[in-house]
């Protein structure tokens, strides 16, 4: 039986409870009485060869605390219970694989394909997730089965989303479905966006994924989302008004991301959860003048860098998913300023690092949880209260150091996948911006944004990223201090997250205002070097406005540069200096509220 604890009970803002056992995307499951149960694998190599321990790690008490426990019988990890049988069902995609292989893909070992007589797409069924299993072969293709199952609530259906290589080279999204709750299925594959193409920020194609990862889930009315994983700027989703038997053509959502695997949960009470990454990478470059990337990499067939997978939102509905609340950070990489990125805490079990990847579970007393990431260095189980995501105001004074910030800057690294080098398509790291004494002696620490010349790094540009609750009418209130000889600092109100260094975030931010080295706030007078003040940036997306006031007056009304798709959620400030800037601007606090 599920225990509530008193902790439990006083649970707001996102909490860390434990680590996975596997990156999660279809792994984590509920118990009729409350236990939770997430499946994963531990691998060691010894001698040249690879040993394998199938585990899962459960809890009874809401997540707080887990047990692992090794697994000695047959198992296909996690499942779902069918509403009306009540047996447990899964469908996966069963594959041999080399354990003595270089690299392995520890999500397809399950005791599973070992029970197979031949490759495909099987449909598993048991009374308990422990077995014995009932298997029935689906079609021998190759299917990649990133999420379990969905039982619709408005009809006897299951309805399993999956991605598909066509021959045209490219990943198309496609459905399972079964009428007779899972005796048989019909197999629909379905079209993907458009393919990314170069323009304006980028010289070179991102990872040509058009429609790959997708998640489906029911609206109160019955009809079916069905959001994409794909190359563009943005998530994009597709409508079912017929139980999945036809689809709307794919569209931009109001997600922003790239190359990120989005997820989509109906509650109990009808409202929708989307848990994704709201971030955008640095622009792409001409990939052709990188002599280390294969020519499929120059070719947009895979990636040659990852900048975009270091913060997890959450966003909730109301209203069958036409308006989003919230779009709040749910949480940080926590090994996002490492230097040697890549090899940090190695390669073997996973190439990536990073918190994209998740799967949601409610619990009681309005409270979810998130499992997330890919690699052990980054995974986590996350618990936060609903709530969270109504938030109003936040603040933020550096009392508890830059667990909220993303400062982190890029080295000059290898481009491209696996090179024989640990790590994935990443670059290493070092923070840029950082924290340094209080200039007035009092104990406590400010933020300086300046410039530090590195010529090993990718950029030099310092910048500084904060989210607060997503509104179109509120006010942020900086104390700031432009230090005697800065070159100043650029603030920006932005919708989504862009890397602290981004050379082009200015261009697609709501509201853009340039402190220069004068103290000129968009060139009118305004600070005083060395000298503290206090500014009220006040906003109105729907108006299209803005008004500023230093130390109580006001000294300067704007427009709206850029009309975003969202409300603005993000603060991101960014060093003015083309050359060294030791000095640069202090920021002692931040807050925000909504209007």
């Amino acid at each position: 039986m599920m225990q509530i604890t008193p902790f439990f009970r006083t649970i707001h803002a996102p909490v860390v409870t434990g680590v996975p056992p596997a990156n999660p995307h279809r792994d984590f499951m509920k118990m009729p009485d409350g236990e939770l149960r997430h499946y994963g694998m531990r691998a060691f190599r010894e001698n040249g060869k690879i040993s394998l321990t199938r585990l899962v790690a459960k809890s009874d008490d809401c997540g707080l605390n887990w047990r692992e426990e090794i697994l000695t019988s047959p198992t296909v990890g996690a499942m779902v219970k069918s509403p009306w049988s009540g047996e447990y069902i899964t469908i996966l995609y069963c594959k041999r694989q080399d354990p003595n292989s270089e690299i392995i893909d520890l999500d397809a070992f399950y005791d599973a394909t070992e029970q197979c007589p031949e490759e495909g797409v099987w449909c598993f069924r048991a009374a308990t997730p422990e077995g014995p299993f009932r298997m029935t072969r689906i079609c021998p293709e190759v299917l990649h089965i990133q999420r379990q199952p969905l039982a619709l609530r408005n009809r006897k259906r299951w309805v399993q989303t999956f991605q598909y290589w066509c021959e045209d080279g490219f990943l198309h999204p496609g459905v399972l479905i079964s009428d007779d709750d899972g005796a048989s299925w019909t197999r629909q594959i379905l079209p993907y966006p458009p393919l990314h193409e170069i323009a304006w920020p980028h010289k070179g194609y991102r990872w040509r994924q058009p429609g790959s990862e997708p998640v489906v889930a029911e609206t109160p009315s019955g009809e079916l989302i069905m959001l994409l994983r794909t190359s563009q700027d943005k998530h994009y989703w597709m409508f079912s008004r017929d139980a999945g038997d036809t689809w709307s053509a794919p569209e931009p959502s109001p997600f922003y991301s790239v190359a990120t695997m989005p997820n989509l949960v109906t509650l109990s009470d009808g409202r929708m959860v989307a848990v994704w990454n709201n971030t955008t990478p640095l622009p792409e470059t001409d990939h052709r003048q990188q002599p280390i990337l294969q020519q499929h990499e120059i070719d947009g067939l895979s990636e040659d860098v990852f900048t975009n997978r270091d913060a997890l939102h959450a966003a909730i509905s109301e209203d069958g998913g036409r308006s989003w609340i919230g779009f709040r950070e749910i949480h940080l990489n926590e090994c996002r300023n490492d230097g040697d990125f890549r090899s940090s805490g190695g390669s073997f079990d996973s190439l990536d690092k990073s918190v994209h990847q998740n799967e949601l579970i409610e619990l009681p007393e309005n409270k979810v949880i998130i499992a997330f990431g890919q690699h052990a260095r980054c995974r986590k189980f996350v618990i936060f209260d609903l709530d969270f995501l109504y938030d109003r105001e936040r603040s933020d004074d550096f009392a508890k150091g830059l667990d909220n910030w993303s400062l982190h800057l890029y080295y000059r690294s290898i481009y491209g996948n696996y090179r024989g080098i640990t790590g994935h398509c990443s670059f290493n790291r070092r923070q840029g911006a950082a924290l340094i004494p209080h200039p007035d002696g009092v104990p406590r620490e400010v933020l300086q944004i300046g410039r530090h010349p590195d010529s090993r790094l990718l950029s030099e540009k310092e910048g500084a990223v904060w989210n607060f609750p997503a509104a179109q009418q509120g006010e942020l209130t900086l104390k700031l201090r432009l230090e005697r000889n800065s070159a100043g600092v650029r603030i920006l109100l932005t919708d989504r997250w862009f890397n602290p260094s981004d050379p082009v975030v200015e261009h697609f931010a709501a509201f853009r205002f340039d402190l220069d080295d004068a103290g000129r706030l968009n060139e009118v007078p305004a600070f005083k070097p060395g000298e503290w003040g206090e500014l009220r940036i006040r906003w109105d997306q729907e108006a299209g406005k803005a008004i500023c006031l230093l130390n109580g007056k006001e000294v300067l009304q704007t427009s709206a540069q850029t009309a975003t798709d969202n409300a603005v959620c993000y603060l991101h400030l960014q060093s003015l200096a083309e050359t060294a800037d030791p000095f640069g601007v202090l920021l002692e606090s931040v807050s925000m509220r909504a209007e």
